[in-house]
């Protein structure tokens, strides 16, 4: 039997409709549906959601963080800050964070002994971290600042970068904080900052959530609902997203039977109950912000982002603001001196294109109401308005 095949157009339809950007979905589908929003910039999920939510407002989102409990930020794939439905925190955990907390686990314990705060690195981050839990156990959620100045088994500093002018002494209790969180047991709970801006205040994660149970077969699942999302996609998409080995991937995608398609021209993966044509959609535009979860999805980027990603990615890979039209990037957006959103196309859409994208920057001009937005990681495009 001949392999499904499926077109770069093809593709770039299934984006119109799974990634909720020519159709509107209330908050919580969105966040699931992309499995998780990043989250790296404060800024990026607001934006993110208000691409796709329709008539969205910045306390939309608090309200699922803060007051339903029912999204929640989490360090998983790739060592990125994702926001994820707190329903799927449990299955991230297992299948994704508890390998970056290993990870990070092992870096702090030689740091500490390193910087000569002890010569037992186990035994310091455990004492550390039983401290932390005890507090906001008894005293309820607490800033980074003030666990530091409550809690001398966080005192210390570090070197990051030893000879660098980047070094210097760095205080060590947040990389405590950042395990703890990896690890699942803390959450970022209410922020004390603009919803631009991360300034958490911690809280335990049993005491925010409940109890969470993950799945047995976290990681199969996990890849499961990405592809259902972002797939058809390529062994190297997948193992790229997860963060993992490319045993794990092809494990995974044996375990859910995914089946082995043509993605133009080269080998790739689709579920098997996922292999009809997609319909057509209609035409739409976006503005999506950096490091967008469409815009950062794939590894394999050609198919919908050409020859601007020079422009469009820096050189480590962050993706700045975007402009898209019917499933492919064609430029950027950025804002002047009066905060006005101004388009930065690097190809002509045609007329319906630049319409639909100049109604859409006025659309977030006004929703902006003069909030100036600052990437975290600007594009070689964004820097370029500067």
């Amino acid at each position: 039997m001949s392999r499904r095949r499926f077109t770069v157009a093809e593709r770039r339809i299934r984006l119109a409709r799974r990634h909720f950007l020519a159709n509107n979905g209330p908050v919580a589908q969105v966040i699931g549906g992309l499995v998780g929003l990043h989250a790296t910039d404060p800024a990026t999920p607001y934006l993110s959601l208000w691409a796709r939510c329709g008539d969205f407002a910045t306390a939309h989102l608090e309200q699922e963080l803060y007051e339903k409990r029912s999204a929640v930020k989490q360090l998983a794939m790739r060592r990125t800050l994702w926001l994820i439905n707190g329903n799927d925190l449990a299955m991230i955990q297992s299948a994704a964070a508890d390998r970056v907390a290993g990870n990070e686990r092992r870096r702090l314990v030689a740091d500490v002994v390193k910087a000569g705060l002890t010569t037992d690195g186990e035994r310091w981050l455990d004492r550390a971290f039983a401290a932390v839990l005890r507090y906001l156990g008894e005293q309820g959620p607490a800033s980074s600042t003030e666990l530091r100045a409550a809690l001398p088994e966080l005192a210390g500093t570090y070197d990051p970068a030893p000879g660098k002018r980047w070094g210097g002494a760095t205080a060590i209790a947040p990389r405590v904080l950042t395990v703890l969180s990896a690890r699942g047991d803390i959450v970022r709970g209410p922020n004390d900052g603009t919803w631009t801006t991360s300034r958490p205040r911690w809280v335990a994660t049993a005491d925010w959530l409940g109890a969470l149970d993950a799945p047995a077969d976290a990681q199969a699942e996990l890849i499961r609902r990405w592809l259902r999302s972002f797939g058809p996609a390529t062994v190297a998409d997948i193992k790229w997203w997860f963060g993992t080995t490319l045993t794990v991937v092809r494990k995974a995608l044996s375990d859910i039977g995914a089946v082995e398609v043509d993605l133009h021209g080269n080998p790739g993966y689709a579920l098997a109950d996922d292999l009809e044509p997609e319909p057509d959609a209609p035409p739409w535009g976006a503005l999506l912000p950096g490091l967008d979860a469409t815009t950062m999805g794939w590894f394999d980027r050609d198919w919908y982002v050409g020859e601007h990603r020079g422009q469009v990615f820096d050189s480590n890979g962050n993706a700045g603001p975007t402009a898209w039209w019917n499933g492919r990037i064609v430029g950027g957006w950025t804002q002047d001196d009066d905060a006005r959103v101004r388009l930065q196309l690097l190809e002509d859409p045609g007329r319906d294109g630049r319409r639909a994208l100049q109604r859409r920057a006025d659309e977030l001009t006004s929703w902006l109401d003069g909030v100036r937005i600052k990437p975290r990681f600007p594009s070689p495009l964004a820097k370029s308005s500067r």
